[in-house]
């Protein structure tokens, strides 16, 4: 049965909500829109139902849409997935090691968790990455020059993707707007594309770090394709289909 006017109203209400905030729990908008708790759980699943909103415990959060939202928004998408991915792909960098780490947020969560290691000499092309990992003792961090997207700090253009290629990184970590049915990976960004295809050429063992959210969904521009990837790191939910994917290809999972 279609919803009703108001029920419309106010599904549109939330998504406008999410994408200021990036998610929201249950009280909090039931609080919002004067309505119950009830009620707003009915809309919330119908939402995920959609394929519009990520459900967690008590709450939801912003999938992502077709184009950048600001960083410190994504950054609340699926954020505890995401803390815990940045966990586990900060176990697989060794110390002593060349990295590169792509411009994302989930990609800046294991940047985050270098902070222990030693030795590491890190290449990024965002500079938020670089100005949040910039005091650890045990990190040199580099970044390319070119044009510095205003909504993340990523880093974007032909003298970035020159940059990258100068390098042969041991580890990248890298991730992706979306993981496409047949492995391949997408961006919405053209320029960060070619940013990220340099990344994947110049280093020998390729992380991708995405929550499960990521898979099936769809983005305009190719960066790559999973076979190109060493090891997959990902959340719980990850779905049979991309398990597949990754026996198939050869890919290390991790559920983290």
């Amino acid at each position: 049965m279609k919803p009703s006017k108001n029920t419309q109203t106010r599904h549109a209400a939330i998504l406008r909500h999410l994408k200021q905030n990036g998610r929201a729990t249950v009280d909090e908008l039931a609080e919002l829109f004067s309505t119950t708790p009830q009620t707003i759980r009915k809309d919330l699943n119908l939402l995920s139902d959609e394929g519009r909103v990520m459900r967690f415990h008590g709450g939801a959060s912003l999938l992502a849409g077709t184009e950048y939202t600001l960083f410190e928004v994504r950054q609340e998408i699926a954020r505890d997935e995401k803390e815990a991915i940045g966990r586990a792909v900060a176990d697989l960098v060794p110390s002593h090691t060349a990295v590169i780490i792509n411009s994302g947020t989930t990609t800046a969560a294991a940047a985050r968790h270098l902070a222990s290691h030693a030795g590491l000499k890190v290449v990024t092309d965002s500079v938020s990455v670089a100005n949040e990992i910039r005091g650890f003792p045990g990190v040199e961090v580099m970044v390319p020059g070119g044009i510095v997207r205003p909504s993340d700090g990523a880093i974007l253009g032909e003298a970035a993707v020159d940059f990258i290629r100068q390098f042969r990184a041991d580890v990248a970590v890298i991730g992706a707007a979306a993981v496409a049915q047949d492995g391949a990976l997408l961006d919405y960004d053209l320029r960060e594309a070619s940013v990220a295809r340099a990344i994947i050429e110049n280093a020998r063992h390729v992380i991708l770090a995405a929550d499960s959210s990521k898979f099936e969904r769809m983005a305009p521009v190719c960066i790559g394709h999973l076979s190109q990837v060493r090891t997959l790191v990902t959340d719980q939910r990850c779905p049979a289909a991309l398990k597949a994917l990754c026996q198939s290809h050869g890919v290390g999972l991790v559920e983290a």
